[in-house]
C-alpha cells in the first residue's frame, strides 16, 4: 500500500492468493488440444478408465456424442490410456477396438505419448501388414501368428499417426489450437510450450496468432531431425502475435513407464514379452545426436533434449562436452527434458555443462508405484526426478507436466514436487521433496529463465508483464497434503482476464 498512487487500480481478491502466471517448462499444447477434444481415457483422478471394458465403454460413448467429428474427419480418437493403470496390465488389442468400429479407423494415444493403439481399419489405412518391418527406433507389435496386434511403439507410432488425420482441415487444426491454449489457461499458465514442433505446426501457430487466437504466449521448439533449418531461421526471443520459435528439440529415447527409455542396466521387472537383460533402446543413432548438438552449438540455437534413461543421458553428456570443447562456453541454456532415471554423477556432469534440468516430479504420483515395482525397482525408484540432487548443487531446475501426458494441472505439478506421494500413498524419495517456495520457483521464475524470458516474466516486479494467476488458497499456508485441492480461480494475461472459474 506504500506504493499506491493516484492512478493505482485496486483489486480486492477477498483473501485469495496472487502469483506470477505459470510458465510451461515443457508441454505440447497442440497435443493438449487433441486431449481436450478426444475421448478421455485417463485413469482416476483425471478420468474413469480402470480396465479394458471401461476403456471400450468410454470410446463407444465418445462416438455417440461426437458423430459430427467422426463423419467429418473419418477417425475416432482417444487419449490417455495407460497399460500401467489398467487392471489387465496391457495395451488394448486391434480386436478389442474393432468392437467400437470395424470400419472407421480408431487411434488411441497412450498417456506417455510414445505409444498408440489402433484397430484393423486403422492398420489398413496406415498400410501396416504382417510384412511391414519395424522402423529404426520403433516397434510394430505383432501376435504369435505374425499379424500386427494394433500397438505401435515410438517411431512406429510417431511416423504413422499422421496418416489417420490427413482429413483434418484448417478449421479442425485451429480448433486444436484453441482447445489446447484454453486448457493451459484454465490451469493458470500464461506461457505454453509446443515441445516438439514441425514446420507445419509452426505455420499453424503463426496463423492462429495472426488471427488473434492465442490467449497466452506459445513458444515452440522444432524437431531438429525433421525441420532443422526452420529452427535456425525462425529462432527469436521476440513474440509476434504471442508466438515465437525458441529453438530446437532432440529426442534420444522413449518412455520410462513404457519400458522404451534407454537404461544403463536392465529393467527391474518389465511387464510384457521382453528378453532377459532388456534395457530399452535409443530412438536415434549416436551420429544423429552428434549432428544435432553440433548444429545447435555452431548456430547458437537453444536445444531441448528428451532423455529418460541413464544410457541416453550418458550419450548426451558426452556429446554436449565435445560440442562445448569445440565451440567454447556461451549462454546457450541447453535443457534436459525429463531425466527420469539419472545417476548422481550425471547430475554433476549436467551442472558442469550448464544444462538446466527440466524434471518431471509428477511421475512420482502417476507412475511412482509402477517405477518402484516394475521399471527401476525400489532402490533406484527413490531417485526418479532427482530434484534433491539438483538443489544439493545449487542448480535451478524446472518442473513440467508434459501435457497431454497428463492434464496441465499446475496444482498437481506443485503437489508432486513438494510431497512426491504416489497414487498408493507411498512417498517416493523423501530426500527429493522440496519446500513450496522452491517448487513455485520451478514453475515461474526458473522456467522464465529457461526460456530466456526472465526479464519479463516469472515474478511480480515493475516492468514485467502483468501475467498473473489467482488461487483459491495460499499454497505456502495450507497443509502440503492438500495442495492438489487448491483451485485456479482466475488467469490474467497482460492485465486481461482470460479465464475465470465458475
Amino acid at each position: 500500500m506504500k506504493l499506491k498512487g493516484p492512478d493505482t487500480q485496486m483489486i480486492d481478491l477477498a483473501g485469495k492468493t496472487l502469483l506470477p502466471g505459470f510458465v510451461d517448462a515443457h508441454g505440447h499444447v497442440i497435443g493438449g488440444g487433441v486431449q481436450a477434444i478426444g475421448a478421455n481415457l485417463l485413469a482416476p483422478p483425471d478420468g474413469i478408465v480402470t480396465d479394458i471394458p471401461s476403456l471400450i465403454s468410454q470410446m463407444k460413448q465418445w462416438v455417440r456424442d461426437n458423430k459430427t467429428i467422426v463423419d467429418r474427419y473419418g477417425v475416432i480418437v482417444g487419449f490417455g490410456y495407460d497399460n500401467a493403470s489398467l487392471a489387465e496390465g496391457r495395451h488394448p488389442t486391434r480386436e478389442e477396438l474393432d468392437t467400437v468400429s470395424s470400419t472407421v479407423p480408431i487411434y488411441l494415444i497412450h498417456q506417455s505419448g510414445h505409444f498408440g493403439a489402433t484397430n484393423s481399419a486403422g492398420l489398413a489405412k496406415m498400410g501396416i501388414t504382417r510384412d511391414t518391418p519395424d522402423p529404426t527406433g520403433g516397434v510394430i507389435r505383432k501376435r504369435a501368428d505374425g499379424e500386427p496386434n494394433g500397438v505401435l511403439e515410438e517411431v512406429a507410432h510417431f511416423s504413422n499417426i499422421g496418416k489417420l488425420f490427413n482429413a483434418l482441415d484448417a478449421e479442425g487444426a485451429m480448433a486444436l489450437v484453441k482447445a489446447g491454449t484454453e486448457l493451459w489457461a484454465r490451469f493458470g499458465y500464461t506461457t505454453a510450450q509446443e515441445g516438439r514442433a514441425t514446420g507445419s505446426v509452426v505455420t499453424l501457430l503463426e496463423g492462429a496468432g495472426a488471427k488473434g487466437m492465442l490467449p497466452i504466449d506459445v513458444v515452440a521448439y522444432i524437431d531438429v531431425l525433421v525441420d532443422r533449418d526452420m529452427a535456425a531461421a525462425k529462432d527469436s526471443f521476440d513474440y509476434t502475435n504471442r508466438f515465437r520459435v525458441g529453438g530446437g528439440k532432440l529426442t534420444i529415447d522413449g518412455s520410462p513407464q513404457g519400458f522404451t527409455g534407454w537404461r544403463d542396466k536392465p529393467y527391474y521387472d518389465p511387464v510384457g514379452d521382453y528378453p532377459a537383460g532388456y534395457a530399452g533402446y535409443p530412438a536415434v543413432t549416436p551420429d544423429q545426436v552428434v549432428g544435432a548438438v553440433d548444429w545447435a552449438y555452431a548456430n547458437n540455437v537453444q536445444l531441448l533434449t528428451h532423455s529418460n534413461g541413464e544410457a541416453a543421458a550418458d550419450l548426451l553428456i558426452a556429446v554436449l562436452g565435445e560440442a562445448e570443447s569445440r565451440y567454447g562456453k556461451a549462454d546457450r541454456r541447453p535443457v534436459l527434458i525429463h531425466g527420469q532415471f539419472l545417476r548422481r554423477d550425471q547430475v554433476a556432469s549436467f551442472d558442469k555443462l550448464g544444462v538446466i534440468p527440466s524434471l518431471f516430479p509428477m511421475h512420482t504420483f502417476y507412475w511412482g508405484d509402477w517405477h518402484r515395482d516394475h521399471t527401476v525397482g525400489p532402490v533406484d525408484g527413490e531417485n526418479i526426478s532427482p530434484t534433491g540432487w539438483a538443489l544439493e548443487r545449487k542448480m535451478i531446475f524446472t518442473s513440467h507436466h508434459d501435457a497431454p501426458v497428463a492434464f496441465p494441472d499446475s496444482m498437481r505439478v506443485l503437489d508432486a514436487t513438494v510431497t512426491r506421494r504416489t497414487r498408493s500413498g507411498d512417498i517416493l524419495g523423501p530426500k527429493h521433496r522440496v519446500d513450496v517456495i522452491t517448487a513455485l520457483k520451478a514453475m515461474t521464475i526458473w522456467p522464465a529463465y529457461q526460456h530466456f524470458e526472465e526479464d519479463r516474466k516469472g515474478s511480480l516486479e515493475i516492468g514485467k508483464l502483468a501475467d498473473f494467476v489467482v488461487l483459491s488458497d495460499d499454497p505456502t499456508a495450507v497443509d502440503s497434503e492438500n495442495i492438489d485441492q487448491i483451485k485456479v480461480v482466475e488467469t490474467i494475461k497482460e492485465g486481461r482476464t482470460i479465464y475465470r472459474r465458475k
